[in-house]
This record gives C-alpha cells, structure tokens and sequence, in this order.
C-alpha cells in the first residue's frame, strides 16, 4: 500500500504507562500514565510548538483508549487544541497475550530466535490480524487533507510510519520509534524529535512492549 501527496504528519505514541513500565502487553486495556508517561507527554507539547503546531494549523486525532487521550491532552491543551478521537487508532489486539510479559509468553509460546518485532505480534492466540491493522491505518491516513498531529499505540504508530512512507505493513517493526518523541513524516522522509527530558527517560520500553 502506498501513500502519495499526504500532508504533514505528527505521530506521538502515548506516554509511558504503568503496565509499559512493567513490561505487560496492553492490547486492548487501558493502563493509566506513569509520573515519567505524564512527563513524556506534556514535554511533547514543546516539540508540537516549535513545529508550528497552533490552532487552525494541524488537525488532531487520537485513539479512544484512555492512555492516548491523557497524552493529547497534556500534550495539545497547552496548544490550545482538541483532539477528536477516532477508533481506527486503538492499539492491535492482542488476544489472549493482553496482560502478559514477555518471558510468560516466550514460557509458554517459544518462538523462533532473532524473531522480527511483527512476526511475533502475528503469532499471537486470538490476536488482530496484521492486515486488519493495516486496513485501518490506511483509512485513516487516506482521509487527511491538512496537517495533522495523530497520538496513537506503540504498534498502530509503527503500521501508520510504515504507510506513510510508502512501505509494506510489515516494515513497521523495522522502523525507528520512541515513546515520549514525536514522529514527523513529511515528504516521504522521518526524523524522530525529541523533547528535553534526562536521557535516561527517553526511547522505547526496555521490553520493547506494544501498546
């Protein structure tokens, strides 16, 4: 699937949350921002300015579940924007994986070494399909027609980079992403811009958890 002529995009993932900083898959539950996801995502909104980020210049989109609204808020109130919510923007669903780590899985469904990030998500027991996310992904992108800031999951964000890009679904697990960063794609190209927390409080999970 490619994508030609999109405007501007803004892509956050959410904040770190409390099962993220316990490295639990969070799928379709909510789990409610950590004091450091709290900080992540109102730091967000310095990046978002310098951007350009005003009223009337982007549109704004989040998903539904809880944790991606909290980041919109404390990351576009500041702004002076709303963010309207659009459920095509939930996290994959991880079917009987949600709640779990990453060694009670790997106890109990091994996998092969050196697994790709999305095989492994693919692999999972009643789980949403790939494709299923990528259909609604795309519909999404598919329907901007101006600038837009987007606050969505740690693996419907890497589906949504990877289209945009003009990139097959899968490359998605490939891709450079970061909890607290903001995600700009512009022309084709994407670069990962960073707010000013400690460095320690930046990038990804160590368990490189979705949600």
């Amino acid at each position: 699937m490619t994508m030609s002529g999109l405007p501007e995009l803004l892509l956050l993932r959410h904040g770190q949350t409390e099962w993220n900083s316990e490295g639990r898959f969070q799928g379709a539950r909510d789990s409610r921002l950590t004091r450091l996801g709290r900080a992540q995502a109102a730091s967000m909104a310095a990046v978002l300015r310098d951007l350009g980020v005003a009223p009337g210049s982007h549109a704004a989109l989040t998903s539904p579940q809880g944790r991606a609204r909290e980041t919109a808020r404390l990351a576009l109130d500041p702004l002076g924007i709303k963010a309207g919510e659009d459920r095509r923007l939930v996290e994959i669903g991880m079917g009987g994986w949600t709640g779990l780590t990453r060694a009670e899985i790997d106890g109990r469904w091994p996998g092969p070494p050196r697994e790709e990030l999305l095989d492994f998500y693919a692999r999972c027991p009643g789980g949403e399909p790939l494709r299923d996310l990528a259909q609604r992904a795309g519909a999404v992108l598919a329907r901007l027609e101006r600038p837009t800031v987007i606050v969505t999951h740690g693996i419907t964000l890497r589906v949504l980079c990877a289209l945009a890009l003009g990139l097959p679904a899968e490359e998605g697990g490939r891709l450079e992403t970061r909890q607290g960063c903001v995600h700009r794609i512009v022309a084709g190209r994407m670069e990962v811009l960073a707010p000013a927390l400690p460095a320690p409080e930046l990038g990804d999970n160590p368990s490189r958890t979705g949600g």
